[in-house]
Order: C-alpha cells, then structure tokens, then sequence
C-alpha cells in the first residue's frame, strides 16, 4: 500500500512540473509571436544640407588629384646590416604630364619612389627637383588621364575660412578632414628654415597628410600640408600648418628647370633692430635690419650698401655697427629677417628692388640687382 501511493505522488508530481513548464513555455511562445520586433524606418532617403552637398562635391572633384606616395629608403640595423624602410606621405597633380607636387621631407633620400593614384595604379616616380628649405620636392610619373588639381592664390586668406585636407594619413588613402584656418602666421619648418605666411588650420592633419593639398571651400588648393605642432604626440593635436600655394608656385620653374631653386638674395647679414636697442645706438628710426656684414661681390656690395666697422657686445654675443640700417625694400617696411625672406620669395635672382636705409643720420635709397643665395650669404 505504501509502495503504491509513493508511485501516484511521483506521477502526481511528474504530471504537475511537465504541465507547468511547457504551459509557460508556451505562454512566452505566444507572447513572443504576437509581439514582433517593429522598426521606425525613413520614408525617403536623407536630404543633405548646403553644407554637406559641398563638402561632398570637393571631395569628389578633388580626389582624383590627390597621391599616395611611398618612399623607400634603407637604413642600418643594431648590427649594421642593411634594412628596408618606407615612409607614407601624400601629394598632388600639377598637369597631364604627371607633375606632382610633395613635400620634401616626404621623400628625402628615398632610392626608389612609388606613387598611388585614386584608381589604385602605382606608378615609379622620378625627383624632378627639390627645395629642402621651402620643403618642397617636384616629381614625375608616366601615366595617361591625370586630373591636375586647381590651384588656387594663397594671398588675401582670412582666418575662420572654411578649408579642407586630403590625404594619406597613417596610410588611409583619400581621407578628407574639415576644418578652418586658425591663423596666418611666420612658423619654423622640418629644416628649422621659417615658412612665411603658414596657413594654420584645425582641421585633422597626421603623419601621412605631409605634401597632400589644402583647399578653399571651392576645392581650390590654397596650401600643401606639412606639419603638425606636436606636444610629446605625433598625431593630430588641432594645430597644423600648410605652405601657402603661392610659396610654391615661386619656385616650381626653377625646381622644373634647374632641379632647385634659385633663391635671390641681398648677400647680406644683418641684426633686427628694435625701440630699444635703436634708442641705445642713436639710430634715426626705430625699427630696421642693421648690416653688419656684405658679401664681397654680392648684391648689397655692388650697389654700395655698407656693413659695419666698429665690434660691440650685445650680451655676450659679439656684433658689427656702425652699418647701414635697411627700413624699407620696395617700400615694404622690413622689421626682421623674416620680412627680408617674404620679400625675396616674391622675386628672382637679377630682380632689381629698391632698398630705402639710413647711413648716419641721412635717409637714402639704392637700387640692389639681387643675387643667387647659393653663390652669396642670404
């Protein structure tokens, strides 16, 4: 008797947990099927602002212009063996003969030189010629149906101006970055040789944008991309800078021509001259670049401009005075060397300019022929 009811509570059981668990199962079953997951989708597709059909259509028009480039170099290892390296830069289209525009250090003593384009083609490109110190360097590919970009004047920029970057950056081909320009301002380049006029900007630049173009909300190139302010980081901090276009186009013939550029020069060496120290020497006018030195046979020289004659101690660094004192070069007031080296990226070796100075107290003006930098002291 005992036996038989130990057998109905274990069927009473059984029956109560198999009920149970497949009715709940069941319930959620239902409750799963009568409640499908429903989407809230667009009735049409997205209308983009004026400001994205824009961005959208540089993009388009101006890619195909824009470069990959690959520079192979070899280095030596711990145990001086030889080892093969490749640095990533970027880079555009000047015409359909395959002139490409870069930055120098992009390419600087690379022995085998690759360039990519848009549709993914690699071509060997030769170095038509290089300007380390406007870091600049003018390749050369053979390749049909190039789309050379449009370059715009870097002259007259203004500062909350819309900009965008196009570039190669940590190797991600046809990137665009947006932006503005932050400030028009002297900055020292790669070489510590200083870029007049360097286009800052915000928009996003990193290893790999170097050489790739800056363009104006009309996809016109307004700069070439060349460095970031860096802070211990060597990626995008929101300050970068680009060479002005015009920069560029003042030396291009001459990269084309000569392989370098012929840098005009007055072949002088001179110290910036301020209130105070003009006011201590007893000089006429309180700004100008004093010479103290001309190069025998150079520009200034020939044109009889003189240097100093008597040594003085400015702190504990020795100077010349007793010079002439350069206030203006073509009427353009000249304050320091930075002034000289604008000045001259406008002109060309046997350029004449008309430099206004002081000698004494007494204003006179020369006509200076300039020079070639490489043959004289800048």
């Amino acid at each position: 008797m005992t036996f038989r009811r130990i057998i109905l509570v274990l069927l009473f059981i059984g029956a109560f947990w198999y009920l149970t668990s497949h009715s709940l199962f069941h319930r959620r079953g239902l409750a799963a099927g009568n409640s499908p997951l429903e989407l809230t989708e667009a009735q049409a597709a997205p209308e983009y602002t004026p400001a994205e059909i824009n961005n959208i259509d540089v993009y388009k028009r101006v890619v195909p212009s824009v470069v990959n480039i690959t520079a192979g170099t070899v280095t030596l290892d711990f145990f001086y063996g030889f080892v093969p390296q490749e640095d990533q830069g970027s880079g555009f289209i000047l015409d359909r003969q395959g002139h490409i525009l870069t930055n120098y250090h992009v390419i600087a003593n690379a022995q085998k030189i690759e360039v990519q384009t848009s549709d993914k083609r690699r071509y060997q490109a030769r170095l038509i010629g290089g300007d380390r110190l406007h870091d600049l360097a003018l390749l050369q590919i053979d390749a049909s149906s190039l789309q050379p970009a449009v370059l715009a004047s870097s002259r007259d920029l203004q500062v909350g101006q819309q900009v965008y970057a196009i570039g190669n950056p940590f190797g991600l081909s046809g990137t665009m970055t947006t932006g503005i320009i932050s400030a028009i301002r002297s900055v020292r380049g790669p070489e510590s040789a200083p870029i007049e006029n360097a286009i800052q900007t915000d928009a996003a630049i990193n290893p790999g944008n170097s050489g790739g173009p800056l363009l104006n909300s009309h996809g016109e190139v307004i700069g070439i991309n060349t460095m970031i302010a860096q802070n211990g980081a060597e990626q995008n901090a929101g300050i970068g800078f680009a060479i002005p276009i015009d920069t560029a186009k003042a030396v291009l013939q001459d990269l084309q021509k000569y392989g370098h550029a012929r840098r005009p020069s007055l072949g002088v060496r001179t110290l910036a001259i301020g209130p105070d120290l003009a006011q201590q020497m007893g000089l006429p006018a309180s700004y100008g670049l004093l010479i103290e030195s001309t190069q025998p046979g150079g520009a200034a020289d020939r044109a009889g401009l003189r240097g100093g004659n008597q040594m003085a101690y400015l702190g504990n660094m020795q100077i010349s005075i007793g010079g002439d004192l350069i206030v203006a070069i073509d009427g353009q007031p000249v304050t320091d060397s930075q002034d000289i080296a604008e000045i001259m990226d406008r002109r060309q070796p046997g350029d004449a300019v008309t430099v206004t100075f002081y000698r004494g107290q007494r204003k006179m003006t020369a006509r200076v022929v300039l020079g070639e930098a490489n043959q004289q002291a800048s």
